[in-house]
């Protein structure tokens, strides 16, 4: 039975309320396993991420005022385990290029203490992802990720970082094809009592602000794949996950060259 939808948020103490499912209704549920998704407002800052390399291609800032603001779960913590949320991406048709790293701008749900534990992020790109289909995998692995905080604060309670982890070769996207990628932080470590409380939320953009070459990112072709959640490779923007057209749009993520 799939677990939850979304998450109510209670900012005076940092909590989630626990809900019953409900996969009709369409704002927020949750439980006090995790959860699939979070919803929001709260102050505005922009800029582009903070990177150790140019930038590619980057689906722009979340708007931490909009209602439509959202967060995917995603990542690997003792909490809630190998939960991903891929962000996709259209090679232009005139030429191959070539990218060394993703980044997504993601937020845990603690802000103090150590939160990627061990600062490691895995990676995987796929092509032809659809309903139920996970595609064909093309590339995967993990390495040493970098964290910078952005200055965002989305849904006014969580500390948004950039995770960057570098591809172990280079990847060459071909003319015109289609990928999609996920990058995930870590807290596995038992010892660190954090690992056991949070989860990771990967930020939304509903109007691909300080984007570069945002328009490489297709609309609505955000996918979600968790065993835990169970869901097994849907589109944010099914029903199911009770989205609207523009929480589900576009993510919050990049390539570096």
């Amino acid at each position: 039975m799939k677990k939850i939808l979304f998450v109510v948020m209670l900012v005076a103490v940092f909590s989630f309320a626990a809900m019953a499912q409900d996969a009709k209704v369409p704002s927020l549920v949750a439980n006090h396993n995790g959860a699939a998704g979070v919803h929001g407002n709260g102050s505005v800052t922009w800029g582009l991420p903070s990177t150790p390399k140019a930038i590619l291609f980057y689906g722009g800032d979340t708007n931490t005022s909009d209602p439509n603001e959202q967060g995917f779960a995603n990542g690997n913590t003792l909490l809630v385990p190998t939960t991903t949320t891929y962000g996709s991406v259209t090679a232009p048709k005139s030429g191959k290029i070539s990218t060394s790293a993703v980044f997504f701008n993601q937020s845990p749900t603690i802000s103090s203490g150590t939160v990627f534990d061990p600062a490691t992020g895995t990676y995987d790109v796929r092509t032809g992802i659809s309903s139920g289909n996970g595609g064909t995998d093309q590339t995967h692995g993990s390495g040493p990720q970098t964290a910078v905080l952005t200055g965002r604060i989305p849904f006014g309670a969580f500390m948004e970082y950039t995770t960057t982890v570098s591809f172990a070769r280079p990847l060459t996207a071909h003319d015109g094809t289609t990928y999609e990628i996920n990058e995930s932080p870590q807290c596995t470590n038992s010892a660190n009592g954090n690992c056991s409380s949070l989860q990771y939320f990967f930020s939304n953009t509903t109007q691909q602000t300080n984007g570069v070459n945002a328009n490489a990112q297709p609309s609505g072709a955000l996918w979600f794949n968790s065993a835990f959640f169970g869901f097994t490779w849907v589109n944010w923007c099914d029903p199911s996950l009770g989205q609207n057209s523009s929480q589900c749009a576009w993510g919050s993520w990049g390539l570096l060259k």
